[in-house]
């Protein structure tokens, strides 16, 4: 078989093509004699004067040549100076004349006859005509669309029935510029990856010993912990090649598509070795094959794609080079042939930073910042407990972008404040005007949160109070900075927990004699920290140890479990709902006895927070310590669950 001709040489030819076409175009133009259309009064004029030599007869027209200096001079066209150049400028004596319909040809060739000019009939031929406009053209067009479509469905004409081919995206040694020291608050998932980093650089260190470094990494955490960041940070420290895409990019609607990409991608990968293959949201395709029926089986495209993956991860020696890393924020879901030894076999946890890790974070994301003197990051750290790394750099933005709409010259404390409000509560609405009534009501309401606040033992220090409207449907708001991160609660500081819920709801009772809808929130939040300490927490004397209701994701807070039959008989519920409403009724009836005893300080609280809106510092402490009473001692343990 004759070798294919190179690329340079297929593109030179085609110009060579294009150019001859051309020229053959410009030649037959220039060569070809000029034509004039003649009226056909002009023409019988010219035909009885004798001035015709000869002619041809269509169905459609009369062409012919006319005796030298007979035709009239045609108006100049764009041509003539270039036929005059090159010396094609003949005499004008070929002329062309458009038939009249239904004239009779017996006058006509009597005339041609008389004048003793020689004359002729012609067959137009229409092939050319037929062949252009109704071949060439429509499938030209046609053609045109197909290519369109296939390069918008499979990246270009040539991939076109590409489907199997991987979508993911490749970073080059010299574009990977993310390392260590761009992540921060995960400093024990960074300890756990230098040792994959170690042994790309130097797998002999392992290899001597008999070791190997495992085929797979998953990186499992709660969203905006860092784990693409963190993969990216490890090929970068490794100066190695980084495979990337996500687990929806497998599955398409053609059933065997996934499969094969998954091929393709350690096709290349192997080829690129030693490399990285981050894989981001491995649940797309890895979820459990026996789903919540607990039945094992099905043919569908997603199971198919987890399948080869699986095939894919035993066929390949990790000693190469080739180093699979997954993210996933939902662990419980995934298959377990998926986590076994050989496989995804190590698993990282990269949890939400803590008051340290979050302080190195912020630091991280203001080094391009232009900070105040006034600026402590340690108590923005502070003030955002639960915050990912993802949060934080959107508060740090959010100042910067804050400052630089007030004109100011550097980044404030005030500025972070402002930013943190808004990730929290949402923007301010300054278009909700509330009524006197109204605010009256919100002022109340949240000076019961601060007052029972300040007063139970177990509750975080009231940091502000503001009834400012913020967000979808916040009034006001009681902010509490916490003063340590908590990993473990006991039940008396659940109970404060709710009792400083419940706060609001019991200030308006006590001021107004009723209650309004403001509270909703509130009552939402203690029920559900009620039920959790009765049916997951074994905090509950009469329901017992045992825990209850449906299995919920470990990182996706709000999101249900797998819906499936209750685990738990009539009589038990009865029980639970029985044991949340005495729980919140006692706690109910706790905080109403706190707020009794100091209803003067919180009617003048409220009003001076109606006055200036915000209250928090100094000014805060003063008006919840104006009754000079300590906290209140916390409710002994056995109390609850009665």
């Amino acid at each position: 078989m004759a070798p294919r001709l190179s690329q340079r040489w297929q593109f030179s030819l085609v110009y060579v093509l294009v150019a001859a076409v051309i020229l053959s175009l410009l030649q037959s133009w220039l060569l070809a004699p000029r034509t004039v259309e003649l009226p056909m009064s002009k023409f019988l004029e010219l035909l009885r004067a004798g001035q015709i030599e000869k002619v041809a007869l269509t169905e459609r027209e009369i062409r012919g040549v006319a005796k030298p200096g007979a035709l009239p001079a045609p108006p100049s066209a764009p041509g003539d100076r270039l036929r005059q150049m090159l010396g094609s400028d003949h005499d004008l004596r070929v002329f062309t004349v458009t038939r009249i319909p239904g004239l009779d040809e017996q006058f006509l060739v009597a005339d041609l006859q008389k004048a003793q000019v020689e004359f002729a009939g012609r067959i137009e031929t229409t092939f050319w005509k037929d062949l252009l406009f109704g071949w060439i053209i429509p499938l030209a067009v046609m053609i045109g669309i197909w290519m369109f479509l296939m390069r918008r469905v499979g990246g270009g004409p040539t991939q076109a029935l590409s489907f199997g081919r991987s979508k993911h995206k490749i970073y080059d040694r010299k574009e990977l510029k993310t390392t260590f020291a761009d992540v921060a608050g995960v400093d024990e998932a960074k300890a756990e990856l230098v040792e994959v980093v170690d042994f790309l650089k130097n797998p002999k260190k392992y290899q001597r010993l008999g070791g190997r470094l495992p085929k797979g990494v998953l990186l499992v955490g709660p969203p905006g912990t860092g784990k693409t960041l963190l993969a990216r940070a490890v090929a970068g420290e490794a100066d190695v090649p980084f495979f990337t895409l996500s687990g929806s990019e497998f599955v398409e609607m053609f059933v065997g598509v996934g499969a094969s990409r998954v091929r393709d991608l350690f096709e290349q990968a192997k080829d690129k070795a030693p490399c990285i293959v981050f894989i981001d949201e491995l649940d797309a395709i890895g979820k459990s094959r026996a789903g919540s029926t607990g039945f094992v089986g099905g043919h569908d495209e997603r199971e198919q794609t987890l399948n080869q993956l699986l095939a894919e991860m035993d066929g390949f020696d990790s000693s190469k080079g080739v180093i699979i890393m997954a993210a996933t924020n939902r662990p419980e879901v995934l298959d377990q042939a998926l986590l076994r030894p050989g496989r995804f076999d190590r698993q990282i946890v990269v949890d939400k930073p803590d008051v340290r890790g979050r302080e190195a974070i912020l630091r991280l994301h203001a080094r391009n910042v232009v900070l105040g003197p006034n600026v402590e990051l340690g108590v923005i750290a502070a003030r955002t407990p639960g915050f990912a790394g993802a949060d934080l750099a959107n508060i740090v933005n959010e100042a910067a972008l804050l400052a630089a709409r007030k004109d100011k010259n550097a980044v404030d404390m005030s500025d972070f404040e402002e930013a943190i409000d808004r990730v929290v509560a949402g923007l301010e609405k300054k278009s909700r005007v509330l009524s006197d009534k109204e605010r009256d009501i919100v002022a109340h309401h949240e000076m019961g949160h601060a007052f029972v606040a300040t007063s139970v033992a177990h509750a975080d220090p009231v940091h502000k109070v503001t009834i400012i409207p913020r967000g979808i449907a916040a009034l006001g708001m009681t902010y509490q900075l916490p003063t340590e991160d908590r990993f473990l609660m006991t039940r008396s500081e659940l109970e404060d927990r709710i009792a400083v819920l419940l706060g609001g709801r019991v200030a308006e009772e006590l001021v107004y004699g009723e209650v309004s809808t403001g509270a909703h929130n509130d009552l939402e939040r203690a029920t559900d920290l009620a039920r959790l300490m009765v049916m997951k927490y074994g905090m509950s004397d009469r329901v017992g140890l045992a825990t209850y209701g449906e299995r919920t994701p470990q990182f996706l807070k709000g999101a249900m479990g797998w819906p499936g039959e209750r685990d738990f008989s009539e009589d038990t519920a009865r029980a639970i709902d029985a044991e949340v409403r005495e729980m919140l009724e006692r706690l109910h009836d706790r905080v109403r006895g706190i707020l009794t005893t100091k209803k003067a300080a919180l009617m003048a609280g409220a009003a001076e927070l109606k006055q200036v809106e915000t209250l928090e510092g100094e000014r805060l402490r003063r008006v919840l310590t104006a009754d000079g009473a300590d906290r209140a001692p916390a409710t002994g343990s056995q109390e609850a669950g009665r």
